[in-house]
């Protein structure tokens, strides 16, 4: 199912891909927020549609194309008993500071939520390399 929200008319393009961060200060005075700022902060999304209004925007100081939007899978790194296909689980950042470890950025870099639940669609059989020893697998959630 789509969702609407706004977004930069350079970005504002069928297909384009983006991860919501939230809004930001200049958002909490904004006629538009309501409609603007609907999405879950952590979660990927690709534009399916563009809609011919246009409001302007003063977060990205041009103007803000009306779009549609729907979820898409993301890759995680979560425990491998939990790791099933269908199964709903909630997943944030894990406090590891091995930056040099391929998965990090899955398990415990930025663009992750504190918390959020997932469903999981995916699961590579392999375990995921874990620098701190963890019995991870890779999985591709929504």
């Amino acid at each position: 199912m789509a969702e609407i929200t706004l977004l930069s008319v350079a970005q504002a393009r069928p297909g384009f891909e983006f991860v919501y961060q939230g809004g930001g200060p200049v958002c909490r005075n904004c006629p538009y927020r309501n409609a603007c700022l609907t999405l879950d902060p952590g979660r990927r999304y690709r534009v399916a549609r563009v809609r011919p209004i246009q409001h302007p925007c003063a977060l990205q100081e041009s103007s803000a194309a009306v779009v549609e939007v729907e979820r898409i899978a993301r890759p995680l790194v979560v425990d491998a008993p939990v790791a099933v296909v269908g199964s709903s689980i909630e997943v944030g950042r894990y406090p590891c500071r091995r930056l040099d470890c391929p998965n990090w950025s899955l398990c415990a870099g930025p663009s992750l939520p504190p918390r959020q639940r997932y469903r999981i669609e995916r699961v590579e059989p392999a375990l995921a390399e874990c620098r701190i020893g963890r019995k991870l697998r890779r999985v591709d959630a929504v």
